[in-house]
């Protein structure tokens, strides 16, 4: 085995145990683990077998095995980067939504309490915040 054989063979072992460790360390979800894995096992599979990539690159016609693994490797930074702007934009979507909610909630609860003359129950630590929020002192 050559010294690239034995780092990239280290390297993707290092990576999977990393995965595992962050899995259930609950650090990683598992709808991303999945696509990591592959990432890893992959790694470790043209690691331990570099004329598969040889092989690979000769039947698309690439000139040179490592322009094939940078294409790849953009590609999939590409494509997650892609994903993420999506879950991006629709989680924001739904903390606005959320936020609307709350409003008019809070709303409703205000007008409960004047109706019934009582002053409505609020949390301090909330008021002081939407205070400062509010740029009020």
């Amino acid at each position: 085995m050559t010294g690239a054989t034995v780092l990239g063979v280290v390297g993707a072992v290092v990576i999977l145990v990393t995965l595992f460790e962050m899995l259930r360390r609950h650090r990683l979800r598992e709808k991303y683990a999945l696509l990591w894995f592959l990432i890893a096992l992959g790694a470790l599979v043209v690691a331990a077998v570099p004329r598969l990539l040889l092989g690979i690159t000769e039947l698309l016609g690439v000139q040179v095995p490592v322009n094939l693994v940078f294409f790849v490797g953009s590609l999939v930074l590409f494509l997650m980067s892609l994903q993420h702007s999506s879950e991006l934009g629709r989680l924001e979507e739904r903390t606005r939504t959320l936020a609307e909610e709350v409003a008019v909630l809070r709303l409703e609860i205000e007008q409960t309490a004047e109706r019934d003359g009582s002053a409505p129950a609020t949390d301090t630590a909330a008021t002081s915040d939407e205070a400062d929020l509010r740029g009020e002192a």
